[in-house]
């Protein structure tokens, strides 16, 4: 992993995400590595994907300047890479700029994988709206650790739900992307972790391949089985992914859970 630290000349980017206003990504780059990552396509960067991390040090001040210039609106911190990373636990980019933002008190949310956010449950508990998302892609460890390689246990993602809404933090579970086999191995299991987490809404998400992406997820999946790469295939072409949303959304309603699709 090459870790290097940059200047960034902005901070907050105009979002098309629905329901967010700005993007905020404190890192170029991602120590978690997810085989099925579209980032590499977003910022066409030919460099291998988990095997380097730039680190914005200058963020919290551009940002600070930036809040007093722009339109209040949701800032969504990680649209393209983890904000909680594990280098997070050293740098602390994302914490300081929650401090800038909180200090105008604009609406936040965050998508995460890491339990490293409940470090900031003192900043988010005082923010007038907050909300926070935790990616669970499936409950199937072997295929996690081939496909987020550097991910942490569904688990310890379950858990950090929990305590988040321990907290009085509003929460939501994003189910995504759809992994054939691998999401349907404890599916039911997984909606119902999340209803018991105190979880109300679920978000779900196709695979989506962008440039580069099936170059990146073809390998893990034969070193899991030889004839994952075409079942994969056949998914992709087919009606597998529509019929999985609606599995997905039957069993969250049965839970008392919200469930829609992402995008």
């Amino acid at each position: 992993m090459k870790v290097t630290e940059v200047l960034c000349l902005s901070a907050l980017v105009p979002s098309r995400l629905p329901g967010l206003a700005y993007a905020l990504n404190p890192y170029r780059g991602c120590q978690v590595g997810c085989r099925y990552c579209y980032a590499p396509a977003v910022l066409r960067d030919p460099r291998p994907w988990g095997a380097y991390v730039e680190v914005k040090r200058n963020m919290p001040f551009v940002l600070a300047r930036e809040l007093k210039r722009q339109d209040p609106g949701v800032v969504g911190f990680g649209t393209v890479t983890d904000a909680y990373q594990a280098l997070e636990g050293r740098y602390r980019v994302t914490r300081y700029c929650l401090e800038a933002v909180l200090r105008h008190d604009w609406p936040v949310s965050i998508q995460t994988k890491s339990s490293l956010v409940l470090r900031d449950l003192d900043l988010l508990g005082k923010f007038a709206r907050v909300d926070v998302g935790v990616t669970i892609t499936t409950l199937d460890e072997p295929t996690r650790r081939a496909i987020e390689p550097f991910g942490s246990p569904a688990a310890r993602r379950l858990e950090t739900l929990r305590r988040l809404n321990e907290a009085g933090i509003e929460t939501w579970a994003f189910i995504g992307p759809i992994l054939p086999e691998a999401t349907e191995r404890g599916l039911g299991d997984l909606i119902a972790g999340i209803a018991e987490a105190g979880t109300q809404k679920v978000l779900v998400d196709r695979l989506r391949l962008k440039d580069g992406t099936w170059e990146m997820l073809e390998p893990a999946l034969r070193s899991l089985d030889g004839d994952l790469p075409a079942l994969y295939r056949k998914a992709l072409g087919g009606p597998y992914f529509q019929d999985m949303e609606r599995a997905i959304f039957d069993l969250a309603a049965r839970h008392g859970l919200a469930a829609e699709p992402a995008f």
